[in-house]
């Protein structure tokens, strides 16, 4: 049994995230989808329109929806997410506890599991990706390659200037793990259950040169182990990656260690354009894809189409660099740009029904989140006399947006840009437009801090704070450069001692007052909104729940 500590700590995750798990109910009811894992026929091949290419295949190096969907049905991790929540379960662990203090958590794993190369998954295997993940030299340690890492657990084993999360892991006996931590933390257990943290074989690992990630330029090269090895425990496993074809093919895990998946076969067909996905749904290439246009959706309904649609656990902002013109670092100048956004405009004209403008950057379903904080409202005068104020009415920035993507939070790019490049031109900012490809430099130009404003966005990844204001603010060498700003230090100072402060209503009131505090003191970038995404289905196709974090997984789909 769990220490009644961390049972304390379950017990309230799950009460906050109520509302994201009736939402999700909400939706399945609505669409008339069938969760039943017993129904549907075994057999067959699901076929999948991806939005884009997967980065690669080791979800440790992922930071991209893409790859993170594929890499979700071959891997799992310590502890996963009930379907059509943000609450946490149990995966590879069956059950945990932690010390006292919070730095000591022992996990019980399941046994007779063996990975996709028919090694033994055991405390070993364990001990092995953590002390792998910990151990990154080189290029492993970029910003754009290790990122969740980073953002989660901090530096690595030679770098005493950022310190880790992670201390260590033991083996007690090939069931029993023990992860010491450096402090306690709000993320932890659930943290486990990213896929970026999903276990892979060792001995893959080891044979194929898993850490051979080498620079070369603004990019990166991978090893064969991230390229065409991909080795977990999940129910599916990989096939081949057809370039010439854009087709991405796994294959049913028929060693798999829970129920057996139905599917014979699930194939990703990389479909860039989202008008061209949807042809392919209604031409019967495909049996689905993600993010349907809210413009589609009654027609796709009316078609008989099964559109899904998911809580909006997510939010876009407009990001600012504080590092490259010294009158971003300014307060009044980024008020302007918030001022000067007409979000309510844009959430009524760009995003589906249901979405709304943000007051911050989480929204009301996660625990910490600010009642009394009220949206800006639109203003352009007031944004123009604020930059007069700053001395800044003759501002110049470079806008970067991306292409070749549709994310949960940003729907359609270009004309979101659009829309909000408009707006601050209306207020008399002018703008050097520039964009490129998603995976094909636009992360690495945000990463590398080159543009000044920027689109982006995040979906949660569970349902605590630190996963969303920690995640953007609590490093100093973000997106943002908040480094760069006086404040910056102070505010990731600020969301290192809540994540780590023990009591959780004490934890909860000091992220209501930083939520406060990063809106009306920091402003390091602009929230803009929440936005409800959808994932559309043909009829047939049984057994895929709809997640909060698009954390759907393929395992229990059948078709017809």
């Amino acid at each position: 049994m769990a220490h009644s500590r961390t049972a304390r700590r379950r017990w309230t995750a799950a009460i906050g995230l109520t509302g994201v798990a009736a939402l999700a109910l909400s939706a399945c009811a609505e669409s008339g989808r069938t969760d039943d894992p017993g129904a549907g026929q075994v057999g067959g091949t699901l076929t999948f329109g991806a939005a884009g290419a997967p980065k690669l295949f080791d979800p440790f190096y992922a930071t991209d929806g893409e790859t993170f969907r594929v890499s979700r049905q071959m891997y799992e991790g310590l502890v996963g997410f009930k379907p059509g929540t943000a609450e946490v379960e149990p995966a590879l662990a069956t059950k945990w506890d932690s010390s006292e203090d919070g730095k000591t958590w022992t996990f019980t794993l399941k046994e007779n599991v063996k990975f996709h190369d028919d090694s033994d998954f055991n405390a070993e295997a364990v001990c092995f990706n953590f002390d792998r993940w910990y151990n990154q030299k080189g290029a492993g340690q970029s910003d754009a390659v290790s990122q969740y890492w980073l953002d989660n657990f901090g530096g690595f084993a030679d770098t005493p200037d950022k310190p880790s999360l992670y201390k260590s892991c033991t083996a007690k006996d090939a069931k029993t793990a023990v992860i010491e931590l450096n402090e306690a933390t709000s993320q932890f257990p659930s943290v486990l259950g990213f896929t970026s943290f999903s276990i892979s074989s060792p001995t893959a690992l080891k044979q194929y040169d898993a850490d051979n990630v080498v620079a070369a330029g603004d990019s990166f090269t991978y090893p064969a182990y991230a390229n065409e090895h991909p080795t977990g425990t999940g129910p599916f496993k990989f096939s081949k990656f057809d370039k010439a074809n854009n087709v991405v093919e796994l294959v049913r895990n028929d060693n798999y260690h829970g129920t057996k998946a139905k599917l014979d076969k699930i194939v990703f067909r990389i479909i860039p354009d989202e008008t061209a996905r949807k042809q392919a749904l209604e031409a019967g290439d495909i049996d689905g894809y993600d993010l349907p246009n809210a413009a589609d959706w009654p027609g796709l309904k009316e078609k008989g189409f099964n559109v899904a649609v998911r809580p909006a656990f997510n939010v876009l902002y407009l990001g600012i660099n504080q590092k490259n013109n010294p009158k971003l670092q300014d307060l009044k100048v980024r008020q302007a740009l918030m001022y000067a956004i007409n979000r309510d405009q844009l959430v009524k004209s760009q995003l589906p029904e249901g979405a709304s403008v943000a007051t911050q950057f989480m929204p009301s379903t996660v625990d910490g989140y600010n009642k009394d904080l009220k949206a800006v409202g639109y203003d352009p005068e007031k944004a123009k006399a604020l930059l007069a104020e700053a001395g800044a009415s003759d501002l110049t920035l470079k806008f970067f947006w991306p292409t070749e993507v549709t994310r949960p939070y940003m729907p359609s790019p270009k004309d979101i840009q659009a829309a909000i490049a408009g707006d601050l031109e209306k207020a008399g900012i002018k703008l050097e437009v520039s964009s490129k490809p998603w995976n094909g430099g636009y992360l690495t130009d945000v990463d590398q801090g080159i543009p000044d404003l920027f689109m982006l966005g995040w979906t949660g990844d569970n349902g605590t704070a630190h996963n969303w204001i920690g995640t953007f603010f609590g490093r100093t060498d973000n997106r943002f450069n908040t480094g760069a700003s006086p404040w910056g230090a102070e505010l990731a100072a600020e969301l290192a001692a809540a994540s780590s402060e023990p009591d959780e209503t004490k934890r909860s009131d000091m992220y209501v007052e930083l939520n406060k505090k990063i809106m009306e003191q920091y402003l390091p970038a602009i929230p803009v909104s929440h936005s409800p995404p959808a994932l559309v289905l043909k009829s047939d196709v049984k057994g895929v729940v709809p997640s909060p974090l698009t954390d759907e997984r393929f395992g229990q789909a059948s078709k017809g």
